[in-house]
């Protein structure tokens, strides 16, 4: 598919910044994403979203929006509703699949309806953390806990021996309803999908124990990237089959990147990121431009993307 310009001559609402604890790693998304497409010629004004983003839209003229916001508001259907309400096409998935993917809980629901494989896990009100212990699991450690609606690690924790168990539950639950899962040990890897088909997939291995926040955006934070992932070739393609699987599982048709652990030959997906990062460490543009996409040639495809309204459920 060759990017055809469908919104050149028009008005692009960048949003980026936003309310999320994910402000900062927006912020640099939105930099990237304003060179590439001044660069391919778009008119582009930059737009940091408050309570008065609707006026602040009609103002600036805005044809199309490109979300390049991360985490709460930005990535779990409440802006897409706006956006669908006034009638404005945005980038990336719609109000339903958003909700779907943003919500741990949500999406693992969607994904075992669908026969994919996931993690053990328990899920706790936020109110509860506090009084729940290890006895209170269906299975023991080591475990990872973690909020069940936020992004980029954010009060994720991996936990190994009892005592880090209270200060990880506490850490979540300041992000809200709490989700323990038994932990998944083996390499880490990466799907994108964009539309109904797969990019690719990467291999990520981080210096240190767990790909966090810092793994993910920190300059010299020491990870490797393995494109393509480090496995036998049907290992892969089994790989990009499960990723896709959990793209249409939750009814996508942007950009996403599903995050698998490969345990001992057995995968296991964790989530899908709907509104996945575009800085210099970000994983979908690394995969993109290894398939011979180079970074501005890709913002522009997902650019003609934009939509709003109902969207079709994938493979219709």
């Amino acid at each position: 598919m060759n990017a055809r310009g469908v919104f050149r001559g028009h008005r692009v609402a960048l949003l980026c910044g936003g309310p999320s604890k994910e402000r900062a790693v927006s912020f640099n998304t939105g930099a990237a994403i304003e060179r590439a497409l001044k660069g391919r010629g778009y008119d582009v004004v930059l737009i940091d979203p408050g309570a008065d983003l609707p006026a602040r839209l009609v103002e600036a003229g805005a044809s199309v929006v490109f979300n390049a916001l991360h985490g709460t508001y930005a990535e779990d259907g409440r802006l897409q509703g706006l956006l669908d309400w006034m009638r404005l096409p945005y980038t990336g998935d719609g109000l339903r699949a958003s909700c779907l993917a943003f919500d741990k809980v949500l999406a693992k629901t969607a994904f075992r309806a669908a026969g994919l494989p996931v993690a053990d896990d328990a899920v706790w009100p936020s109110a509860e953390a506090a009084r729940r212990t290890l006895d209170d699991l269906p299975f023991g450690l080591p475990v990872v806990v973690k909020p069940v609606a936020e992004g980029s690690s954010v009060g994720t924790t991996l936990v190994f021996e009892a005592e880090a168990f209270g200060p990880a539950l506490a850490a979540a639950a300041a992000c809200g309803d709490v989700l323990v899962e038994r932990l998944v040990a083996g390499p880490e890897l990466s799907v994108a999908c964009f539309r109904d088909a797969v990019l690719g997939s990467v291999e990520i291995e981080p210096a240190r124990s767990f790909y966090d926040y810092d793994a993910k955006y920190a300059a010299g934070a020491g990870t490797r990237y393995h494109l393509p992932p480090r496995l036998p070739g049907a290992d892969v393609e089994r790989l990009c089959a499960l990723g896709l699987a959990a793209h249409r599982a939750l009814g996508c048709r942007g950009a996403t990147r599903t995050d698998v652990m490969w345990a001992g030959g057995s995968p296991i997906v964790l989530e899908v990121n709907t509104l996945p990062g575009m800085t210099a460490t970000s994983l979908v543009p690394k995969i993109a431009a290894s398939g011979g996409i180079p970074f501005d040639e890709f913002i522009e495809r997902v650019l003609d993307a934009a939509t709003c309204g109902p969207r079709p459920e994938s493979g219709s």
